[in-house]
């Protein structure tokens, strides 16, 4: 199971790409409000009603945490104290962790990127504290996932399909959504 955080100003493109990528592979992905309302509104105005609220949730068959970009959504995401305690908890059981744009900076301000390669949204490497920072498209340092920006938001799709279902499963999926006239 992924839960995907969804925080009023998420970056559309950024949430939907993998979430979208990671359900064609078959991967369980839920998603989740830490609004009051299961309808979240997105960066630019896109309402996208979640799959669950934040505290219908055990998270102990997480498998993943994904966190999407845009602002405020990262900064909205850092603030939720649940969240942020699902995360650590989530981090100490040796699971997965992925972020997308800005949202890298929650791992960063909980302190979870200290040695490890990763990238983010330009600007946004000052909260990686002690990262290795690649400004790489998509950066996989073992269970750590990040994304660049939109333009990186299939890619991340790939990369997390590519850990839970396998390289060929990755690459058919490239195939028939027709990413190689991506240039």
């Amino acid at each position: 199971m992924i839960y995907a955080f969804l925080a009023t100003g998420f970056e559309e493109v950024e949430a939907l790409g993998p979430i979208d990528v990671c359900r064609r592979a078959g991967l369980t992905v839920k998603t989740v409000s830490i609004t009051d309302e299961l309808t979240v509104v997105g960066a630019h105005g896109v309402g996208i009603v979640a799959d669950s609220m934040f505290d219908d949730n055990d998270y102990f068959d997480a498998d993943m945490l994904f966190l999407p970009g845009g602002m405020p959504g990262a900064t909205n995401l850092d603030a939720h104290a649940g969240l942020r305690k699902v995360i650590l908890a989530h981090h100490e059981a040796g699971k997965a962790l992925a972020a997308i744009c800005a949202a890298p900076l929650v791992y960063g301000n909980l302190g979870l990127t200290q040695g490890k390669k990763m990238t983010c949204y330009p600007g946004f490497e000052q909260y990686l504290t002690g990262a290795d920072y690649t400004a790489s498209l998509v950066e996989r340092d073992g269970l750590m996932f990040t994304g660049k920006g939109p333009a990186a938001a299939l890619a991340l799709g790939y990369a997390i399909v590519e850990h839970f279902c396998g390289k060929a499963t990755a690459d058919q999926l490239r195939q028939g959504m027709m990413y190689q006239y991506i240039k």
